[in-house]
């Protein structure tokens, strides 16, 4: 079951005779393997007929390594076919196989590529090339995207021409999956302000492409205008809609898709004045059939909810300036979950505010302009943040629930405190979803040790601090937000021992 499923199915698991069952969470670590390092590549890309499958660069080696469900290591796959200097990597996992899609130049071509891979990571069939892309110049970051429908059987991968500033030229590619065609369409989309910029993107089930364009106005720091933007699966062109904001002024907007329900939802915290502080939560329900807004709530954070929310030395109507949205979990009856997280850092030399931390791509897309072509994404696992003695914080983690008309239902707090010098590594949480409740695992210090901790919340809004887990190891460091989760009870935490990148399955059956 993917973590985006609808939460409401956590209702029907996990009771017996009105009481909740207590879960055994089990940890299974791999052995360190001599090649891979602190500076090591990797993706997690799941749970393939039984084995977990892991890619790994290192420099111009590539490799899967696939472990068992002891977390054995059964064997080390070269990708001998993959170049030895590849820009982007994408997988896309099944039950029984995987998707490698993958970007690479050429002299002047930029070329995108898929390949399937059964469960023993060899191939299947011959690469197929997708598209190919001519420049002027070394590509250094992603020219294509890959979006993946929830149910994964619609693939869209497309480029986006920004040589206008006025006029941006999307080329999307719609697949089946089988990775069959199903259609290619240039579009273009006027970009009216050079402060315009897109959310993250995404594609329903149907092989709608949606996603938000915004104005970002000031010095970059609020939102001060918001269309949807979609485009069908065979439509030649992109549906703007004005999603109704008006004069809001808006903090980072979200984007769900909600596929049971057929709609779209939109999330931001909103501002009564320029960097003033937070005052409540904007949603909007877009219709997907009506390419409508049904719902339009503004919710108000009052002194209780604030309380609920800060740390011991913030003012309460500073309360949630540090929060951020970090997921959004979808309910069958319509309803939705809001998960935001406090994020900030503190720095000697030199001093972040909120607005400097949203466009950090650790926590999440951004944007940024290349000659000729734009990539909404950046990969976050490793970089260097300058002199500066820079130290991460990640605090508290709230949950919102609302109903379908986007009324608030209750509210959760999952109190942490955690920090770390320059890297953000080992701090913030991963997200699970385990059919019954919704598991945050995070590290914390208990006695000098950096301990894995696991909470959860259950449907109606109890928080449970589950017990230490099992078989926790002391010198391994747990990197919990890059994890994944590979099947309804299991997922894979990367972490590090003595210096060597491993990965923990943990087992919540």
């Amino acid at each position: 079951m993917s973590r985006t499923l609808s939460f409401l199915l956590f209702a029907l698991t996990l009771t017996v005779a009105g009481r909740v069952k207590a879960q055994v969470q089990q940890i299974t670590y791999t052995e360190p393997e001599r090649e891979d390092g602190r500076r090591t590549n990797f993706e997690i890309i799941g749970k393939i007929n039984g084995n977990f499958l892991v890619f790994k660069n290192n420099n111009s080696s590539n490799a899967i390594s696939i472990y068992d469900s002891d977390m054995k290591l059964q064997q080390r796959v070269p990708l001998s076919f993959l170049p030895d200097k590849y820009i982007n990597v994408d997988f896309v996992a099944y039950p029984e196989f995987c998707y490698l899609i993958y970007e690479y130049q050429k002299k002047s071509i930029v070329h995108c590529t898929a390949v399937k891979l059964d469960g023993q990571g060899r191939k299947v069939g011959e690469p197929i090339e997708l598209d190919t892309t001519q420049i002027g110049f070394a590509a250094s970051n992603k020219i294509y995207t890959t979006v993946i429908s929830e149910d994964k059987q619609k693939i869209m991968v497309f480029k986006i021409n920004s040589k206008n500033p006025r006029n941006f030229l999307f080329t999307t590619f719609l697949f089946d999956g089988s990775l069959q065609l199903l259609d290619r369409h240039r579009i273009y989309i006027p970009m009216e302000e050079r402060n315009e910029l897109f959310t993250d993107f995404q594609v329903d089930d149907d092989g709608q492409l949606v996603f938000g364009k915004y104005l970002r106005s000031g010095s970059n720091d609020y939102v001060s205008r918001v269309a949807l933007v979609t485009k069908g699966p065979t439509a030649d062109s992109f549906s703007v809609k004005d999603i109704g904001a008006g004069d809001r002024i808006l903090d980072e907007i979200k984007l769900k898709v909600d596929n049971t329900n057929k709609r779209y939802i939109l999330s931001g915290f909103y501002y009564k004045q320029r960097r003033g502080n937070i005052e409540g939560l904007y949603s909007v329900i877009w219709d997907k059939a009506t390419n409508s807004r049904v719902e339009e709530k503004v919710t108000v954070f009052n002194d209780e909810l604030r309380a609920q929310a800060k740390s011991s030395d913030a003012n309460l109507r500073m309360a949630f300036n540090d929060f951020f949205i970090k997921h959004i979990v979808t309910k069958r009856d319509g309803g939705y979950l809001l998960v935001t997280e406090s994020l900030y850092t503190t720095s000697r030399g030199n001093m972040f505010n909120r607005w400097d931390y949203m466009y950090n791509p650790a926590f999440g897309p951004g944007g940024f302009y290349s000659p000729y072509y734009y990539s909404p994404y950046y990969n976050p696992w490793s970089r260097n943040y300058g002199n500066y003695a820079t130290r991460f914080h990640a605090e508290n983690i709230m949950v919102l629930s609302f109903d379908a008309q986007s009324n608030l239902q209750w509210s959760a707090i999952i109190p942490k405190s955690q920090f770390d010098d320059e890297t953000e590594n080992l701090i913030s949480h991963e997200l699970v979803n385990t059919g019954g409740e919704l598991h945050f695992l995070f590290n914390l210090y208990e006695r000098r040790n950096m301990l894995l901790n696991d909470q959860s919340i259950s449907p109606e809004g109890r928080v449970t601090r589950y017990p230490t887990l099992r078989n926790l190891d002391r010198g391994y460091d747990f990197m919990p937000r890059y994890g994944k989760q590979v099947s309804s009870w299991e997922t894979i935490i990367p972490c590090l021992y003595k210096n060597y990148l491993c990965f923990a399955k943990v087992d919540f059956n």
